[in-house]
């Protein structure tokens, strides 16, 4: 079953990156890949994605995104800081204009009381000008997962329609 505004989302998004020239790459956790895979629903995709990484550990996002262990150790993985850190690495590691980062707690487990299930952050990195957003989904770990690529399609096309105006 297509989810018709994920995809016109999607396309929107393929637009505004060709339209302002640049690629993108993504780093997910808790989403587990759901942004690449929204992104590549779109035909031609490949003319602007130019990947995305899947770090579900702590090692993942250290070996693979250069995520500093301090961060991690400090903040935890589901942070502000860590978030941006993914954004960061993925845009560096594969050399994209534009990077997202995921990392959130989709449930049921892993809570704490400073941290419950549903608790997701967001970053963008457009060309090193970075933004994050906290967001707390309530819906359990399919549904929690899904507003969170949707969230981050809308962070992208902010993104984008900021630079391009």
């Amino acid at each position: 079953m297509v989810d018709r505004d994920r995809l016109a989302k999607s396309e929107e998004l393929g637009r505004r990156l060709r339209a302002c020239g640049l690629t993108l790459a993504v780093a997910e956790s808790c989403t587990g890949g759901g942004l690449a895979d929204a992104v590549t629903d779109v035909a031609g995709s490949s003319d602007y994605f130019l990947g995305g990484v899947v770090a579900y550990s702590n090692q993942a996002k250290e070996r693979l995104l250069s995520v500093d262990p301090g961060l991690l150790a400090t903040h935890g993985a589901v942070s502000e800081p860590v978030a941006l850190a993914m954004a960061e690495g993925v845009r560096r590691a594969l050399g994209s204009d534009v990077g997202a980062g995921i990392t959130g707690i989709a449930g049921p487990g892993g809570a704490t009381p400073e941290k419950p299930v549903g608790l997701v952050y967001i970053a963008i990195d457009v060309l090193g000008s970075r933004k994050v957003r906290r967001f707390l989904w309530s819906e359990g770990r399919i549904g929690n997962k899904r507003r969170s690529v949707e969230a981050a399609l809308e962070m992208l096309l902010d993104s984008l329609g900021q630079r391009s105006s």
